[in-house]
């Protein structure tokens, strides 16, 4: 199956099925900006013009997010240090 690749001042939203309280935001994701990957959010309201999406730009996407994101608390194993690579 072939990696999807974010590309330039695009982005990907999909609802939050971990909402955990009110204020979470109904729908997360990602957006490459400047070939970063920061996290975008999204919440669903409703004005005098109908219903709307008020969006957050949050802070960049760090590798070790991913892993949060799936559930894992683990580092991946090619992140992780051995005494050997520490210089002291």
């Amino acid at each position: 199956m072939a990696t999807f690749v974010q590309k330039e001042k695009n982005g990907s939203l999909f609802r939050n099925s971990n909402k955990t309280k009110e204020t979470s935001p109904d729908w997360n994701g990602e957006i490459m900006l400047n070939g970063k990957l920061y996290w975008l959010s999204a919440w669903e309201k409703q004005g005098a013009k109908g219903q709307f999406f008020s969006v957050a730009l949050g802070d960049e996407k760090k590798p070790k997010d991913n892993f949060k994101a799936a559930g894992s608390d683990e580092m991946p194993k090619e992140t992780m240090l051995d005494d050997q690579d520490i210089p002291f």
